[in-house]
């Protein structure tokens, strides 16, 4: 059979996929008529080769396997991939066409018999499904020989152990058959005993995961790949250490998700980050309700650019809105998640918008002109240090920017805003603290019955964003060393950046008006535990990568809180979201103070803003 792309390599000369097509349905054929002849050579007493009733038979077998096998969409197949499935539905279309022709054609034609038609398809189930599978054994075993004929050329093989062998690990093992990628799979390990001593692509699975350190040792393994996509934080912690006993490199197959998207293909390797092992199981989300509030609307996100911004407008998407307006400040940003975005050929439309939510007229305008239904205001200054050196900055940009877009919204008539706020406006020593929680207080204030619902999401510490400490640890680690870390005592809460992002969605779509909502982070983290993590992914160790205390920088805490003693309701209204009892100052006093802002000094600014967020203000600051 010469009808595979391959052969076409092989012998230097293209071939259309319709003369491929052609060179298929001929093959059958022939395959068809030179079975009848062999049951004729078995049966000739009943029918003659030339007669009408043989030619009559071969006919109507070959016309009806033609019309199923076009059903079947078997010549669309690719052949050297022939896998069982492809091979039963030869079978099925084979078996049903000499069934079907056989009906109808022995009762009424006395030359042909049951023997005859039995005998015509045992010999075409023998050579159409036999015949590609053969293709397909001749095709991997050319490229077997190119591999070894090109050995020379290619780095050695690293000798490799996978860890799972489930789908995903299934999955991954056949996606790197017929790929030269310098892997040497030495077997699996695999925690399931039923699999114990199984093969898997004949891959042998060697033992449970426990044994990794040992099996490392006795086969001399290079490489550790963990093909469970759906592992959960704790089993991947705990096959990181067995790993990590070991000293070999270890990595993983990308997440489904990721695949899906087009950022990695499936038999891609990817490095173990920390985030992996501080991220939680995903929370489902209420896919219905988020759903009915925001399929075939007008949704606007400010800091569209940023780490929590970017991925909301990401999120978005999963839930057809009409339009997206991506607003920004920084131009590059928005191009790039607005590119982003285009390149998922998805049905809303997205608008870049350029403007700076400080400009109060400019945000007024762009509410009038789009109508937006929901707001996500995720634009903010949120580096602690460099807001209590600036002072002004997070005034302008955390409390009257996030005034400029809750006003407008309000004074056009969106349905639901929703400000993405942080852990560190909890009891404040900081501007950056003090400057969200002022923003909160406007926001929450705003809310009216039957006008817009304004709600606030406060999380703590988002891993892999802009100004996170895990890149400033990445690039210390790079350089050698030392990783500073302020305090040992310093704790964090941290999120991962997706699930953050689900729900903020999640928390609008609860929202009635009026709340804040606090993301359940789990435990805090300690900063210098996280570090050490990071070193141990590396492949270094502490004796290796330094730890330094460096001292607490101006503003920071050693621990950050989601709610204060008095806020505290373990209200859970879903998953992982709580309603924290905030008690906040009357609107009017809130704006009145707001007002006065402009008139201070940075050292003034730094004291009374603070002093306002924790509700510690007396008449000396007021005067």
């Amino acid at each position: 059979m010469v009808c595979s792309r391959e052969l076409s390599k092989m012998k230097g000369v293209p071939m259309d996929r319709k003369i491929k097509q052609f060179i298929l349905i001929l093959f059958d054929l022939l395959a068809i008529v030179f079975s009848s002849i062999l049951a004729y050579t078995f049966l000739n007493i009943y029918v003659r080769l030339a007669s009408l009733d043989f030619w009559l038979a071969v006919t109507f077998s070959a016309a009806i396997y033609l019309i199923l096998a076009h059903r079947f969409h078997l010549y669309s197949k690719i052949n050297r991939y022939t896998s069982i499935r492809e091979t039963l539905l030869h079978m099925v279309a084979i078996t049903l066409s000499f069934f079907i022709s056989s009906m109808m054609i022995i009762p009424f034609v006395e030359s042909i018999s049951v023997r005859f038609m039995l005998l015509a398809y045992i010999f075409s189930m023998g050579i159409i499904p036999g015949s590609r599978v053969f293709w397909r054994i001749m095709v991997e075993h050319y490229h077997k020989r190119q591999e070894l004929k090109d050995e020379h050329l290619i780095p050695r093989k690293v000798r490799t152990i996978i860890v799972g062998a489930g789908a995903g690990g299934s999955l991954f093992i056949k996606s790197l058959e017929g790929n030269n990628l310098g892997i040497d799979i030495i077997g699996i390990v695999d925690d399931e005993k039923s699999k114990q001593g199984m093969y898997v692509y004949d891959v042998l699975v060697l033992g449970e995961i426990s044994a990794l350190p040992d099996l490392v040792k006795k086969h001399h393994v290079e490489q550790i790949t963990i093909a469970i996509p759906s592992l959960n934080k704790k089993e991947l912690e705990r096959i990181v250490e067995l790993a990590q006993q070991t000293k070999i490199k270890i990595n993983k197959m990308p997440s489904v998700e990721k695949v899906m998207t087009g950022k990695y293909k499936i038999d891609e390797f990817q490095e173990i980050d920390v985030v992996d092992l501080l991220g939680r199981d995903e929370v489902k989300l209420d896919m219905e309700r988020i759903g009915k509030q925001l399929t075939g609307k007008t949704i606007l996100v400010t800091g569209a650019g940023g780490s929590i911004g970017s991925e909301i407008s990401r999120q978005l998407t999963r839930f057809s809105p009409d339009k997206i307006l991506l607003l920004g400040h920084g131009e590059n940003s928005i191009y790039l998640i607005h590119r982003e975005l285009q390149n998922l050929s998805i049905d809303s439309e997205l608008v870049p918008l350029i403007a700076d939510i400080q400009d109060r007229e400019r945000i007024f305008q762009i509410m009038k002109d789009y109508q937006p239904d929901i707001v996500y205001h995720a634009a903010a200054h949120k580096h602690v240090p460099l807001m209590e050196n600036n002072p002004t900055e997070a005034i302008k940009n955390n409390i009257y920017g996030t005034k400029n877009v809750a006003e407008a919204a309000k004074a056009n008539n969106v349905d639901t805003f929703v400000m993405v706020s942080t852990d560190k406006a909890v009891n404040p020593p900081n501007v950056m603290g003090a400057s969200k929680r002022i923003a909160e207080m406007i926001v929450t204030g705003l809310n009216e019955a039957g006008k817009t619902n304004f709600v606030a999401v406060r999380f703590g510490n988002v891993l892999g964003s802009r100004g996170s400490v895990i890149p400033v640890f990445k690039e210390q680690i790079k350089k050698g060393g030392p990783i500073t870390v302020t305090d040992f005592r310093m704790t964090r809460y941290f999120m991962t950046i997706p699930e953050a992002s689900r729900l903020v969605l999640q928390a609008g779509a609860l929202a009635k008006g009026g709340e804040i909502f606090v993301l359940d982070m789990d435990e805090p983290v300690k900063i210098v535990d996280l570090a050490k993590k990071m070193i141990q992914l590396s492949g270094h160790t502490e004796k290796e990568i330094k730890l330094v205390e460096s001292g607490i920088r101006p503003g920071e805490k050693l621990y950050e809180e989601l709610l204060t003693s008095d806020e505290e309701t373990h209200q859970e209204v879903y998953e992982k979201i709580f309603i924290g009892k905030v008690d906040d100052a009357p609107i009017e006093e809130v704006m009145h103070f707001v007002e006065g802002l402009e008139e201070l000094t940075n050292k003034q600014l730094k004291k009374q803003i603070v002093a306002f967020a924790n509700h510690e203000l007396n008449e000396m600051y007021l005067n």
